[in-house]
């Protein structure tokens, strides 16, 4: 059971190929596609597109790159989205400390208010936390969710210890295909194997033999094997146990697989 953690289906870069970009990936086993939403202005594309394709399942939430592009009433619609139904988790959601002009303090406000709307409606996260760990983790010390997928991981192993303890898988796709992500590489080979979930986090991250992207939920497989080899496991083993814990991870998942 192959499930695509993480990946933007309604980006412009599908647009022209968007059904071939799903039945080649089904065709390789891809039984589910985790749909985060960024904006608001995004909800309403990844509401259609979960309705329309059964195995899409949508989450909502406003990145934080996205935050400079919506003021308070970003946060009341989605909590009207939420309200609706259907929801696998709230994201995508955190801290982005990449980006040199990002506004630290929205950001960390919006966070913090996306956090305790998943802690009313009893939903998993799904976060980003570009170069930001240490500060998503303090958050959540304070306002306890119900765990989710950081998504996108390359902290550390003390990190990825802190998260996982907390309830978290971890998400791992095209970054570990690059024979230079030692550290990721590590982590991929040396974590429990519970707390591995894959993503193509599409169009973004294109593995080291798409340099070019974009990423497609059609490598999830690829992305899968590698597991297995850094790890020394069975490719039916990793396929098992990651969806199993995607499932966990979310578990609005049962029942639509």
């Amino acid at each position: 059971m192959l499930i695509d953690t993480h990946i933007h289906l309604d980006a412009t870069e599908y647009a022209e190929t968007r059904n071939k970009v799903i039945e080649d990936a089904r065709a390789t086993g891809v039984a589910t596609f985790v749909l985060p939403g960024v904006s608001p202005a995004n909800f309403a594309p990844v509401q259609a597109l979960a309705e329309q394709h059964q195995d899409v399942v949508p989450a909502y939430g406003i990145h934080p790159l996205y935050v400079g592009d919506t003021d308070e009433s970003g946060l009341e619609q989605l909590r009207a989205q939420l309200q609706n139904g259907g929801a696998v988790a709230v994201g995508e959601i955190g801290l982005d400390y990449f980006v040199a002009d990002a506004d630290r303090t929205r950001q960390e406000a919006f966070y913090v208010a996306q956090l305790k709307l998943a802690r009313e409606f009893g939903l998993p996260v799904l976060l980003h936390i570009r170069r930001a760990q240490d500060d998503v983790l303090k958050h959540l010390r304070r306002i306890t969710v119900r765990g989710g997928i950081a998504h996108a991981f390359n902290g550390s192993r003390q990190q990825a210890d802190t998260f996982i303890a907390m309830g978290f898988k971890l998400g791992f796709g095209g970054a570990m295909t690059y024979d230079g992500s030692s550290r990721i590489r590590a982590l991929v080979r040396d974590l429990p194997l519970e707390a591995i979930v894959l993503e193509t986090d599409g169009p973004d991250i294109p593995p080291a033999w798409r340099p070019g992207g974009p990423s497609l939920p059609s490598e999830l497989l690829r992305y899968a094997s590698l597991v297995a080899e850094l790890r020394g496991d069975t490719l039916e083993r990793v396929i098992a146990q990651t969806g199993a814990n995607a499932v966990a991870a979310l578990p609005g998942l049962t029942g639509r697989l």
